[in-house]
């Protein structure tokens, strides 16, 4: 009986396995090498890629052999490519159909015979010919091919999408880009919704993202790098700056973080945030997420460093400073007076969601004499029946709150706000009428709440959410003085981190000559960019910008 419950509740381990385990020298077989060159031989370089794609068993990878003729003469030749991820059409039309067309061009066994006269004397070059070059400049038609001789960069090629062709007798192979892969098409922001401003959004497709940016910024000095990170996965991505404005500093430093990355894979920009940030073991956000193109393009502009991954529809801007976390895209849109009050009420937003409840726990356990007689003894009235003390009610509103937000972000949309409605409605008034939670408190958790959804940005939001629990606690257990405790230490934390290099108080702390306060001025005194970017083009507009105002009849 002893035995039979021992095997029953206890792991055993088999003596046979379907399976082993690889061996220490065959740990990084996944990875190509880097050096390994493409053979003269057609059908060494099938059967090479035969066994790196595992062909037949994989069966969305196509290998299609061919005779290519090319002045009269035939070599043995293949293509081989992803289904799925190419234009059908165009691999039919631009390769195949070019490659296996035998017109009178192809047929032609001449050499090519140039002529130019000299002194009256006609001399005649005979140009011996070469079938690399002959297929790069006469038979495919495609307008992006590239003449490569590593197999590591050609199948990281045939994993993004290209169309690659072998040919006998040359050691090199053609990467011809004719991807046709399905993808979202350009939609309206999700998450970060403006009322006055543009309505295009990021998508998935790298491209694609980079064309935006071309686009909206229209200017040559844009330059977009590629890096590839992850040994499994390669994953594509970029980062743009213009190279007339940002620190040369920043770049280096940018893409010195991005080329020294030693993983597997990557998948999303929130795994990549984490991974190049100067402090990862914090809870401030200090690389800015944006999925709007016209932010990502006003940073641009600013000298700031935009970072694109591969299947994700958020770009990452670097440097970012506290201040950037309460910024709207739309601030830039509307009046400055307008601008401003908003600005203000996020402020006073960010205070209230993080400090509230720390604050009423203070003043009702430690500081009565700070409120009225008449609303301390309706307070008093109201938890007369309320069996938990103060602390335990608001971490367990808090605690309800932050359930039902979670609960309406993974149930399905049509029930999601339903979801909610019912979570602070009808358990809240279930909860003061049952005598478990005192009424004023849920007036503080919903005002709290609230000025949590004010914040522009879902990281920073984040950030607020647990910080307000610790200065809950710091309320209940040393009242004011634990707050302030807690908020010097918070500033002094604040002050010594950094972002790419730059404060992240900037420019309040340390103090520098501001070009660009939180409180916005008139769009025509905003001339020069910010200094603690060290930008290579510090003005923006000339002294006087509105020429057709204080410049009439030619006046200077």
């Amino acid at each position: 009986m002893k035995n039979f419950f021992r095997d029953l509740i206890f792991y055993k381990d088999k003596e046979k396995h379907s399976f082993s385990l690889p061996e220490e020298e065959e740990k990084n077989a996944y990875i190509p090498e880097k050096t390994k060159k493409v053979f003269s031989s057609v059908s060494v370089n099938l059967d090479y890629i035969k066994t790196v794609y595992n062909i037949p068993t994989n069966s969305d990878v196509t290998v299609r052999e061919f005779t290519l003729t090319a002045r009269g003469k035939e070599f043995a030749a293949f293509i081989i490519y992803i289904e799925g991820m190419i234009d059908s059409s165009a691999a039919n039309d631009v390769v195949l159909k070019s490659l296996m067309m035998k017109n009178i061009s192809n047929t032609d066994k001449s050499n090519v015979v140039s002529s130019a006269i000299t002194n009256n004397i006609t001399v005649r070059k005979v140009k011996k010919f070469d079938l690399k070059d002959y297929i790069l400049k006469s038979l495919i038609p495609g307008a992006s091919i590239q003449d490569k001789t590593s197999f590591n960069e050609l199948i990281q090629d045939i994993n993004s999408g290209n169309c690659i062709l072998f040919v006998d007798g040359l050691t090199s192979a053609f990467s011809i880009d004719i991807k046709g892969f399905p993808h979202r098409g350009i939609s309206t922001p999700q998450n970060e919704i403006v009322i006055q401003g543009s309505s295009e959004a990021f998508v998935e497709v790298l491209r694609v993202n980079t064309s935006i940016l071309r686009r909206v910024v229209n200017n040559e000095n844009l330059v977009i790098e590629n890096v590839s990170i992850g040994r499994i996965s390669r994953t594509a991505c970029a980062f743009a700056y213009i190279r007339t404005i940002a620190n040369d500093a920043l770049i280096d430093e940018v893409r010195f973080r991005l080329n020294n990355l030693s993983i597997d894979y990557l998948i999303s920009t929130g795994q990549l945030e984490q991974m190049i940030e100067d402090s990862s073991g914090v809870t401030v956000p200090q690389v800015i997420s944006t999925e709007r193109p016209d932010k990502a393009t006003t940073y641009l502009l600013e000298g700031r460093v935009v970072i694109i991954v591969n299947g994700n529809p958020y770009c990452l801007v670097v440097p970012g400073t506290f201040t950037d976390f309460l910024a709207s895209p739309e601030d830039m849109n509307l009046r400055f007076q307008y601008s401003n009050m908003l600005k203000f009420v996020r402020l006073v937003a960010y205070f209230i969601a993080l400090l509230l409840p720390g604050i009423y726990i203070a003043i009702t356990n430690f500081h009565h004499e700070l409120i009225p007689t008449e609303l301390l003894f309706a307070i008093a009235a109201s938890r007369e029946a309320v069996p938990f003390p103060a602390i335990a009610e608001i971490l367990i509103m808090e605690f309800s709150f932050e359930l039902v937000r979670e609960a309406s972000l993974r149930i399905p949309s049509p029930i999601g706000s339903t979801l909610g409605i019912i979570g602070s409605l009808i358990l809240g008034q279930a909860a003061v009428a049952a005598n478990i939670i005192s009424p004023i408190l849920i007036i503080v958790v919903a005002i709290t709440g609230i000025s949590s959804f004010a914040m522009p940005n879902f990281s920073f939001g984040f950030n607020i959410r647990v910080l307000r629990f610790a200065y809950t606690i710091l309320g209940a257990v040393l009242g004011f003085l634990g707050i302030g405790i807690g908020l010097f230490l918070n500033i002094a934390f604040l002050t010594s981190l950094t972002s790419f290099g730059v404060p992240y108080l900037a420019p309040y702390s340390p103090v520098t000559n501001n070009a660009n306060p939180f409180f916005l001025l008139p769009i025509f005194k905003r001339e020069k960019r910010a200094d603690f970017l060290n930008t290579k083009r510090v003005r923006k507009e000339e002294e006087i910008s509105l020429d057709w105002r204080f410049k009439k009849n030619g006046e200077t």
